[in-house]
């Protein structure tokens, strides 16, 4: 067979070769992909923070924190409940979310891990008249052939053991109980199992339910792409109704986005609290999460993540979405890292207009 002359090869891939023109706009086109969502859902974040929250877009009286073991091990006492009187006095704070565990691997929680809980109820009544206190419960989740170090929640022994867990609380005096179990990944069906179990466990013994959340599925199907990341961070707003159906009070934790700018986390709160209201039905109290704390990390921006713009996020969200529900409130987290500011950040951003 007769060999092709050099010359006509070259030929050849002189003509196939891209020109430069054509490789900048197949660059630029490549650019544009990668970068194009990115860009327009910070233009949509920063939209969403635009504007001014309606003034009846305040308080409703049904505000919560989350307080460190120390108020329960003895580190805290009068002093310090007479410092927490000052800063929540003429607030919407009604509920304490008091950590008393954690609970032992296999949902079970010994009686000596909140030794003070009788001093701590009957001082906060005494001192804070309508203000209950919770028992703050939780655990690290794992699954199978993620290792024995951590609450298996698909097992039914274990949350029977969680269930009765609560209800030692309650007799011990707390007026509620507070799940916060991490992580639960979207459509996780025996975490509802668990919920179907406790909330009447709780209510018949006289308490309130409440449960720490996920964020919302920001985009459809996120949670799909955190998943592939490894992370199970955000729930699909069908779970998350699915969740607060089953509790008297959720409470979004709404931090710990890794967003760099404020605007931009004070738009993604705004946009979770619509999406959150969306979902949780009348008869539950919805709380939008408040980061009270100034952790440096790939996770959480202390600069960008601020009290202050969850607060005028979440006011923005309530007056766009549902701005007469009364059953909605912030929650604080969390006491000990708390500063000056942020207590002002909620005092002023979230206090009632005269």
């Amino acid at each position: 067979m007769e060999r092709p002359d050099p010359r006509t090869i070259l030929s050849r891939l002189r003509i196939r070769r891209p020109r430069r023109r054509t490789v900048i706009r197949i660059a630029i086109a490549l650019a544009v992909v990668l970068l194009l969502p990115p860009a327009l859902a910070g233009t949509a974040l920063r939209a969403a923070y635009a504007g001014s929250p309606p003034d009846d877009a305040v308080t409703r009286g049904r505000d919560a924190i989350w307080l460190g073991h120390a108020w329960l091990d003895g580190r805290k006492g009068p002093a310090e409940l007479a410092g927490l009187k000052r800063k929540i006095a003429d607030t919407g704070m009604r509920d304490l979310y008091v950590h008393a565990g954690p609970l032992e691997h296999d949902g079970t929680l010994p009686a000596s891990a909140y030794p003070r809980a009788k001093w701590l109820i009957e001082n906060v009544h005494r001192e804070l008249p309508g203000v209950r206190v919770h028992a703050w419960l939780g655990d690290k989740v794992v699954r199978r052939g993620e290792g024995p170090n951590g609450l298996r929640l698909d097992s039914a022994a274990t949350r029977a053991a969680v269930v009765e867990s609560a209800r030692q609380v309650l007799k011990a005096g707390f007026e509620g109980v507070h799940l916060d179990v991490e992580p639960v990944r979207t459509g996780d069906g025996s975490f509802l199992a668990l919920l179907d179990a406790l909330h009447p466990a709780v209510r018949s013994g006289g308490g309130v339910f409440s449960v720490a959340a996920q964020q919302i599925d920001p985009l459809p199907s996120m949670h799909r792409a955190a998943r592939l990341a490894g992370s199970p961070k955000w729930w699909t707003q069908r779970y998350f109704g699915q969740v607060a159906r089953r509790t008297d009070q959720i409470a979004v934790m709404s931090y710990d986005t890794a967003l760099p700018v404020e605007s931009l986390y004070g738009g993604y709160v705004a946009r979770q609290t619509a999406l959150a209201l969306q979902a949780t039905p009348a008869g539950t109290d919805l709380l939008m999460g408040l980061p009270f704390y100034h952790t440096d990390d790939l996770g959480h921006h202390g600069h960008a993540e601020t009290a202050a713009a969850a607060v005028r996020g979440a006011r923005l969200g309530l007056g766009r979405e549902d701005r007469g529900r009364q059953r909605f409130g912030l929650a604080l987290y969390v006491d000990f890292a708390a500063t000056e500011g942020d207590w002002r950040a909620y005092r002023s951003g979230w206090g009632a207009r005269t």
